[in-house]
Order: structure tokens, then C-alpha cells, then sequence
């Protein structure tokens, strides 16, 4: 058999491994990194917006206060009394800076004028169009001019003299967003590092599991193909994990061991079967020769004729027997399906044990069929159920002593409906109370009549497929007492109650 490695199973289990971690590491990339950076100016705008709004009471009061000391000091120039506010509005100027790290800058209403107060020393060039577009609607905005935000808020303190009509003045902050994209890039920066560790660790990952469900597998597959080549008797595969692959060696193993146990019952079956047939065959052919010679010679012995025909007899019987058995069992191995309907027991037991009457008669064997009060129902195949009241009694019978009694029961009990086999004979020792329900096994201590292993394995069969079961009874007695067990099923138009206080035991 050719070994494709290039389509082997650990570079797939490797490669789809690698493969899922990379795009699970590419679609958190995807949905994480782009939007960050979006989310965090939009937060940045936010923050400065708030905070600016924030300090608007603090700078219009700082106004305010300014033009009360410019009202008790009868200032009337203009430029004199906006002195008097860089002071105060430096230092409220200062501490929003502090707090936002934006620049912070105070307009009057002459946007052409030097700012009241800027944060920025350099004398960087003040952002006029938003602070005109502020002093026109009122209010002021938030916008971003590319890499930087801009807020402006429009401030109108209350006059206090006819000095200082209703000026307006317009406060800006201003923040750059070079800290929004360095702290994008060291997101960046971190997690491709953590998918690069992450696909490293995925790839020794998956190396280690692909290489040792390879290993695992490769010893299945070779005890797998020594039981093909070598047959049932090759070691038996074992893999001691607790996952699929460890299920699957034990099913593997299970599935020898059973097939090691077929293979034994099928050389036991033979090599059974050619003896009973041996024996048989042999007889018959040696009372045949017999008979044969005697008509030859004309001197025929009709006492000795008829021992030789009662013995011809009981060989052939026992081939019907076996043939009987091994169609039985041919039929089950087929799940061939069985009937269920109501069978009254009773009737089937005699009906039986009358087919058992000559052959218990030779051996003066009392079969003691207990008759019921009233009819015992139960559900299964009629012809099943007969089979396996066969098999009892024929098994009764070969171990029975002579003059002895067999005594044949069916009643109700529980739920059930039972028929009761019980016979004189040693019994069953206590190690074979399950081994001679298996196919092609006797029991240890054998009397009378040998048997073929196969009538309790059948009986037993057939009473399962049919819901019910067929056992040992345990009760110490002399004799064995074999009990087939079916449901209960009155036919229709009965009454259960009446039924089962009529037949109950």
C-alpha cells in the first residue's frame, strides 16, 4: 500500500491550525486597528469640548470682575481696561492647559488684535477663521483641522459701565492628535507582536498535536493491517488516551478480541459438528453394511434388524436435530423478523410435551404438564415460543435419569408470563450458569445425551428478540430449572384483571 505523504494528515491538521489562528489574528486586526484610531479623536474632541465648556463660567466671571475694577478705577480707554484682564485670564488660561494639554487663547471681539491670553509662547499663528465664525453665530464649534482639534465658545459678560458696551470675546482651545496616532501605533505595533507569538505558539501547537495523532493513528493503521495479514492472532492495537483516537483503538481491540471469539466458536463449531455428524454417519453406514450382508445371506435376524433400525433411528434423529439447530441459528444471524401476538402458553405447552411423549415413554420419564386454573397469555411468535419450549424439553430430557419426572409450568407472575422447565437430572454447575447460553458451549458435567451447544444459545436468542428473556433459575434444588419469560398480552376483548387472578400462582 503507497503512502502519499504530501497529503498526509499532520501537514493538514498543521496548515488548518496555522491557518484559522491567522485569520482569527487578521479579523480582530480588522475590526480592532482601523476604527481605533476614528474612536479615539472622536474621544479627544469630546474631552476638550467638555472641559472647554467647563471653564466658559470661570473666564466670563474672570471678565466680569476685570470690568468692575475698570469701573471703580473710571477706566475709558479701551486698551487700559483689556490690561487689566491678561493677568486673571493667563492664569485661568494656564490652569485649563494643565488640565487638557491643549493651547489655550482669549480673543476680544477685534479678531485683528493680539490675544488677551495664549498658553502658547512661540506666538504660533491663532486659528482667526474659527474665532470669526464663532463671533458671527454666537456659540462656537468643535473642528478638526487635520491633525489637530479646535473648539471655540463665545463669551458675553454683562457691562457694568457706559465705558464698556456688551463686548464679546471668544475662548479657543487647541490640541494636536499626534498623541491619538502614537498611541494607535503602539496598539499596532503590540498586537502584531502578540500575533506574532500567537502564530509561533500555533504553529509548535499544532506541530506537537499533528504529530502525535499522527503517531497515534499510524499505530492503529499497523495493527489494523497485521490483523488483516496476519489474521486474529496479531497483538491486539492499544492506545491509552481519553479521547476519539484512544475510543477507537478500544473499539479496535474490542472488535478482535470478538472476532478471536468467533473465530474459536467456529473452530469449536466444526470441529464439534464433524464429530456429531462423525458418529451418526458412521453408525448408519455400519448398520446399513450390516443389514446389507444379513439380506445377502438370507439369514436376516429380525430381534438384531430391528436393534439396528431403532439405533439407525436415533442417529438420524440426532442429524435432524443438528440440522434443526443450524437453521435456527442461520435465521437468527439473518434477523429474520418474528411475529408478536397473543399465544396462550398452556395449550402450547401441551401441545409440546405431546411431541415429547414416545421419546419420554422409552425412557420412563413422567412429563407433568401443570395445567392453570385459567388460559396464561403472553406476547410473541407462536412458533418461536414453541421452538424454545422444544429446546427446554429436549434439553430436560437428555439429562434426566430414567423413571424420573419433568415437570412443564407456565403461569403468571408479575408482570410477566412465565414457562417453568424443570428436570431430576445434576443440574448446572455454578461456573456454567452463563457459559451454556453461549453458542457452541456445553456444560462441564454432562449426562445422558450429548448436545451441539446451540438449543439454550437459540432459545435464548429467539426470548429476547421477542421482549422477554430465558435464564437459570438459582433456587437451590436438585435438577435444573430453566424459565422463559415473555410480557404479558391478553387478547383482544379480554379483561386483565379477570385474566390474571384466574392464572395467577
Amino acid at each position: 500500500m503507497t503512502r502519499r505523504r504530501a497529503y498526509g494528515l499532520r501537514p493538514r491538521l498543521l496548515a488548518a491550525l496555522v491557518f484559522t489562528a491567522a485569520v482569527t489574528l487578521g479579523v480582530a486586526a480588522l475590526a480592532l486597528l482601523p476604527p481605533l484610531q476614528d474612536r479615539l479623536t472622536e474621544q479627544t474632541a469630546t474631552d476638550l469640548a467638555h472641559a472647554t465648556d467647563t471653564d466658559v463660567p470661570f473666564f466670563q466671571a474672570q471678565i466680569e470682575r476685570a470690568f468692575k475694577q475698570a469701573a471703580r478705577d473710571k477706566l475709558t480707554d479701551r486698551t487700559e481696561w483689556l490690561d487689566t484682564l491678561q493677568l486673571p485670564l493667563a492664569n485661568r488660561a494656564l490652569t485649563l492647559r494643565d488640565r487638557t494639554g491643549a493651547r489655550v487663547i482669549v480673543l476680544d471681539s477685534d479678531p485683528n488684535a493680539q490675544p488677551i491670553a495664549d498658553t502658547d509662547f512661540a506666538g504660533s499663528k491663532v486659528p482667526e477663521r474659527e474665532a470669526i465664525r464663532a463671533l458671527i453665530d454666537g456659540y462656537g464649534s468643535t473642528t478638526r483641522s487635520g491633525d489637530q482639534v479646535i473648539v471655540t465658545r463665545t463669551i458675553f459678560p454683562k457691562s457694568f459701565s457706559k465705558y464698556q458696551p456688551n463686548d464679546a470675546f471668544v475662548l479657543v482651545t487647541e490640541k494636536q492628535l499626534t498623541d491619538v496616532a502614537k498611541t494607535v501605533g503602539q496598539v499596532r505595533n503590540a498586537f502584531l507582536a502578540a500575533a506574532a507569538v500567537g502564530l509561533f505558539v500555533a504553529v509548535l501547537l499544532g506541530i506537537f498535536l499533528a504529530t502525535t495523532l499522527g503517531r497515534r493513528l499510524a499505530r492503529l493503521r499497523a495493527a489494523a493491517v497485521r490483523v488483516a495479514h496476519e489474521g486474529t492472532d496479531a497483538p491486539t492495537p492499544r492506545d491509552d488516551g481519553l479521547d476519539e483516537v484512544g475510543d477507537l483503538a478500544r473499539a479496535l481491540a474490542s472488535m478482535q478480541r470478538e472476532l478471536r471469539r468467533q473465530e474459536a466458536a467456529r473452530r469449536s463449531f466444526v470441529a464439534t459438528a464433524s464429530h456429531e455428524l462423525r458418529t451418526p454417519l458412521t453408525s448408519l453406514q455400519g448398520t446399513i453394511e450390516l443389514l446389507e450382508d444379513d439380506l445377502r445371506d438370507g439369514a436376516l435376524d429380525q430381534a438384531d434388524a430391528q436393534r439396528q433400525v431403532a439405533s439407525a433411528r436415533r442417529e438420524l434423529r440426532r442429524l435432524a436435530s443438528l440440522a434443526t439447530e443450524l437453521l435456527d441459528l442461520s435465521r437468527l444471524d439473518a434477523a429474520v423478523p418474528l411475529r408478536e401476538e397473543p399465544v396462550e402458553l398452556a395449550e402450547l405447552c401441551r401441545a409440546v410435551a405431546a411431541e415429547f411423549e414416545l421419546r419420554a415413554r422409552e425412557r420412563e420419564v413422567e412429563l407433568d404438564v401443570t395445567t392453570p386454573p385459567g388460559p396464561c397469555w403472553g406476547r410473541g411468535d407462536p412458533d418461536a415460543v414453541a421452538r424454545v419450549i422444544r429446546i427446554l424439553l429436549d434439553n430436560a430430557l437428555r439429562h434426566t435419569p430414567d423413571s424420573s419426572t419433568l415437570q412443564v409450568v407456565p403461569a403468571y407472575h408479575g408482570d410477566h408470563a412465565t414457562v417453568a422447565v424443570a428436570d431430576e437430572g445434576p443440574g448446572v454447575a455454578p461456573q456454567d450458569h452463563e457459559r451454556i447460553f453461549e453458542r457452541f458451549e456445553r456444560g462441564s458435567a454432562p449426562s445422558g445425551e450429548g448436545g451441539f451447544g446451540l438449543g439454550l444459545a437459540i432459545g435464548r436468542e429467539l426470548a429476547r428478540r421477542m421482549g422477554g428473556e430465558l435464564r437459570l433459575d438459582d433456587a437451590p434444588r436438585s435438577g435444573a430449572r430453566f424459565v422463559l419469560q415473555l410480557p404479558i398480552e391478553l387478547p383482544s376483548g379480554s379483561h386483565p384483571e379477570a385474566e390474571t387472578a384466574q392464572t395467577a400462582t
